[in-house]
């Protein structure tokens, strides 16, 4: 650890790893200092080229002086990863392992890692992108407070962060956040099409929804007020948003959100017993 940094590892080098690598790299992380395995030669070139890091075609070369091993693999080819790399690395050492793997479980992960004791989950979103990520993030009882807080300014590179008290508040996460902006975007889709059939353009109907999105998710993040409240300072009785409102009500829309996001966790509680 160096002035108050430590070596990283990515395993991995999709969009998700480039997000956060993106981040870190934009706030002053030594690039020196980040490490990257992706099996593919153009992800490496392109992390290369864009920020400056260390990339490899072998995930031992990316983790052997790493401290901290952010596993950015999908799902299905996490354990065999693993495995792979704990027997080149003779064990888990003193690492770190962040893993933003969905639906992987703690227990999984620890027999995946033989056993080691500082492990942490983190469920990040696609907003990660263009830093204005939600990632859910639980540690296992043998992280120290001072890895927590490390993982934590990790993720703050591309966005906020919420530690849950119980890792099934990470499928929670996966539901509310993880999943969600595919939600936004179906609604945005499903409205762009509305406004099209209504004589505009795609590109005239995309700006004005995508503006307005954004300014009504700002409006949120700034005013501490309950999204009830906020909706009802915009619906004027007997207006035009009290009518659209209530077509979305006769139609179940607040009962159709809860079974998708009762269908996600339950997905995400199958991942599990799969890996």
């Amino acid at each position: 650890m160096r002035n108050g940094y430590k070596t990283l590892a990515f395993i991995g080098g999709g969009n998700m790893a480039g997000a956060i690598i993106g981040g870190l790299v934009q706030r002053g992380y030594p690039a020196t200092l980040i490490h990257v395995s992706d099996p593919s030669d153009l992800a490496r070139q392109r992390l290369a080229d864009q920020f400056g890091v260390h990339v490899h075609d072998t995930n031992q070369d990316a983790a052997t002086a790493a401290e901290v091993v952010v596993l950015a693999v999908k799902p299905q080819v996490l354990a065999e990863v693993c495995q792979t790399l704990m027997a080149e690395l003779q064990g888990h050492g003193d690492r770190i392992y962040l893993s933003i793997a969905a639906g992987i479980s703690l227990a999984s992960l620890k027999i995946y890692l033989q056993g080691s004791p500082r492990i942490i989950r983190a469920m990040p979103n696609t907003p990660a992108l263009v830093g204005m990520g939600m990632t859910g993030l639980y540690a296992s009882p043998g992280v120290k407070e001072s890895d927590k807080l490390f993982c934590q300014a990790l993720l703050e590179a591309v966005g906020k962060v919420l530690w849950v008290a119980d890792e099934a508040g990470i499928n929670t996460v996966i539901a509310a956040a993880g999943s969600a902006p595919a939600y936004f975007f179906l609604l945005m889709e499903a409205m762009q099409q509305s406004t099209v059939a209504m004589g505009l353009s795609e590109e005239d109907a995309r700006l004005l929804i995508a503006q307005t999105a954004a300014g009504a998710a700002q409006m949120a993040l700034e005013r501490d007020l309950p999204f009830a409240t906020m909706r009802e300072q915009v619906t004027s009785k007997g207006g035009t948003t009290a009518a659209a409102l209530a077509v979305f009500q006769q139609h179940g829309f607040g009962s159709t959100v809860d079974a998708a996001m009762q269908a996600a966790i339950a997905r995400a509680e199958e991942m599990a017993r799969e890996f």
